[in-house]
């Protein structure tokens, strides 16, 4: 799969465009559609494919029912475009965060981790997407804003309190990435990790000196038999996440 990169098109046209601010020429007969419709149908086409390769304009027309030229009535370009389906997106984040009412920081940031997670599982083409430059729009901003109040407050500086936010989705967005790729794994071999392992296994065994790999046979074996595979992003999720509420924790008791 390629990698995208957001907000490479004209910065003012986009983000006058996520906030409907700016009017573009009209191209081609009149229709009854919206923005948000246009862009509803291409996040609708990138999950059922599960990445961006094959998202066109063509295709987005096409299952609108209306002619390409038309959608640039809506959208200056496929770069709008993808921007306009990340701010969409992380609505649903924002919806799902709801307000700030947590009982403790710890628990805002897992529900900003889980946010995260369940945003990629349904949305899996964003890992595709280097947001660098992110999609200032109207649900990103507001998504920054419901993260940052999960620790605004409890002993950070402002530097840290986005440090924070960001190494969080980074963790997520790592271990959803390894999900993904298993799941890919399966479909294309059509076997299971589990079933992979049976048959492998055997035959490590044949070559395999335990005296030559003393550590790495310990633990690969008490992993696995823990795992049941190779490895387990569920786990890798929570005891990554757990380690770096702990170092947050750490960081705000040492300067205290």
């Amino acid at each position: 799969m390629a990698t995208e990169i957001s907000n490479v098109g004209d910065p003012a046209r986009s983000v006058a465009t996520l906030w409907g601010t700016r009017r573009l020429p009209r191209r081609g007969p009149r229709h009854s559609l919206t923005t948000a419709q246009v862009v509803d149908a291409a996040v609708e086409i990138a999950d059922g494919d599960q990445d961006l390769d094959r998202l066109s304009m063509r295709r987005v027309a096409q299952a609108l029912g209306v002619g390409t030229m038309s959608l640039y009535t809506y959208i200056a370009s496929r770069d709008d475009l993808l921007d306009a389906m990340l701010d969409s997106v992380h609505g649903e984040a924002v919806e799902r965060l709801g307000e700030p009412d947590h009982a403790t920081w710890q628990d805002g940031l897992r529900s900003v981790a889980r946010a995260g997670w369940d945003l990629h599982m349904r949305h899996r083409w964003v890992m595709q997407v280097f947001t660098g430059r992110p999609p200032l729009g109207p649900h990103s901003i507001a998504k920054y804003e419901r993260e940052l109040g999960v620790v605004e407050g409890i002993g950070l500086t402002d530097v840290e309190m986005d440090a924070v936010i960001t190494l969080v989705h980074d963790h997520v967005e790592g271990v959803a990435r390894r999900r993904v790729e298993a799941d890919r794994a399966v479909r294309r071999t059509g076997i299971g990790d589990e079933e992979w392992w049976r048959a492998a296994g055997p035959e490590l065994e044949a070559v395999l000196d335990p005296a030559a790999f003393p550590i790495a046979t310990r633990v690969g074996e008490a992993a696995g038999r823990a795992h049941r595979a190779g490895q387990n992003p569920e786990h890798a999720y929570e005891f990554g996440l757990d380690r770096l509420i702990q170092g947050i924790e750490a960081l705000i008791h040492r300067r205290a």
